[in-house]
């Protein structure tokens, strides 16, 4: 069996509100094991013998549509992915300060050559980005609502894709749930 974290959007956020331990048993009645939540925003571990990720994101994107009545986009990375995630350094060359916090965007595609365009365009000294493989990594210096991205940028850069934000502690949280 593989481990696997899910990361679901719009969980326990905009009177979307789920209970863990339910959510927990929706993943066990897929038929997946060893099933686990950590902090209430819709982060998942489980396992499973299937290897096809984005048949795992399918499945579990209309059993949760079914049960909640709304789609629930849901990001699958495999244990060694989020330990490769949590591990990575997006900006080695920039000195962290007070009140930076790094959030990891999780993307259904790949990065292209043409997003990362789209994406260093609506960078900002205080809003460093960087696509790699297929997360975003963004770099919040300051508040978050002081950002000069908008969510127009956002979309013009990314499109309309699933997506979900994470901050790296909690990505890191996972991956060490994940490893042990």
């Amino acid at each position: 069996m593989l481990r696997y974290a899910a990361f679901l959007r719009a969980i326990n956020v905009g009177g979307h509100t789920v209970r863990m331990d339910d959510l927990r048993r929706q993943f066990e009645a897929l038929g997946l094991g060893r099933v686990a939540t950590l902090i209430a925003s819709g982060n998942v571990i489980f396992e499973s013998n299937l290897t096809d990720r984005i048949a795992l994101e399918e499945r579990i994107e209309e059993a949760l549509e079914r049960w909640l009545g709304y789609e629930v986009a849901t990001l699958v990375r495999s244990a060694a992915e989020v330990s490769a995630i949590a591990a990575f350094d997006p900006f080695p060359d920039v000195a962290p300060r007070e009140g930076d916090t790094l959030h990891i965007l999780f993307l259904r595609e790949w990065a292209t050559p043409e997003a990362q365009t789209r994406v260093a365009a609506i960078a900002r000294p205080q809003d460093l980005l960087r696509l790699h493989e297929s997360e975003l990594f963004w770099l919040r210096r300051g508040k978050m609502m002081d950002s000069g991205i908008a969510p127009q940028d956002w979309i013009a850069a990314l499109g309309r894709g699933p997506n979900t934000a994470r901050t790296a502690n909690t990505v890191r949280k996972i991956a060490a749930r994940l490893a042990g």
